[in-house]
């Protein structure tokens, strides 16, 4: 992560920029659709693990970092083995659910023992360092920025696991595809403006 020139939090950076988001978009969009057009799951598979692997190999070819690309390209293949493994278009969707609770469960431990994940990250951004700890201001902005992002696991556990056990696989994937990387930005910047010095010093 890194700030813009303005000093907010450069948001397209830490998803990886435009070609980041449709890295991270695309396989499962592709999934999706393709699922529904043919109601194959073997051919749905194929062609989300297709497009990982065609942006892994580009970004080789380029000499990029490849650490997004492969990360999306695992992501991929994990789903699809927990999807091909139990013949249901439903489990491609699975590893999410564990992520999410991990994730969630990662960042509240963070909270209660008084270092929030959100203020370890924004406070080196900052220049902070982990000074903030000190100021009880501060570490309340911090442990609200926190709390941001895990209410956005919750909220992404909320709405679709009913969905998987209602095994109605396109609203999931709809929902999977919304509440994933725009949401994720979205949070990140509402967590960056709540946990300003200036904002904090109001409260």
């Amino acid at each position: 992560m890194r700030r813009t020139a303005d000093g907010h939090l450069d948001v397209m950076h830490a998803i990886g920029g435009w070609r980041g988001l449709t890295e991270a978009l695309l396989p499962g969009a592709l999934f999706l659709t393709v699922l529904i057009i043919t109601n194959q799951l073997g051919t749905a598979l194929v062609g989300a693990l297709a497009v990982a692997v065609v942006f892994t190999v580009v970004r080789l070819v380029q000499r990029q970092t490849l650490v997004q690309a492969v990360s999306g390209l695992i992501g991929v293949g994990v789903c699809a083995l927990f999807a091909n493994t139990t013949g249901e278009a439903r489990d491609y969707y699975t590893p999410g659910f564990f992520i999410n609770a991990a994730y969630g469960l990662v960042l509240l431990i963070s909270m209660a023992v008084r270092w929030p994940i959100l203020g370890v990250v924004f406070g080196y951004i900052r220049g902070e360092g982990t000074g903030w700890r000190a100021d009880p201001l501060r570490m309340k902005a911090y442990r609200l920025a926190t709390g941001f992002v895990v209410a956005m696991f919750a909220a992404r556990l909320a709405v679709q696991l009913p969905l998987y056990f209602a095994d109605d696989v396109a609203a999931l994937g709809i929902a999977r595809l919304v509440m994933g990387v725009p949401l994720y930005a979205m949070v990140l910047w509402l967590a960056w403006m709540v946990s300003r010095p200036q904002a904090s010093a109001v409260r």
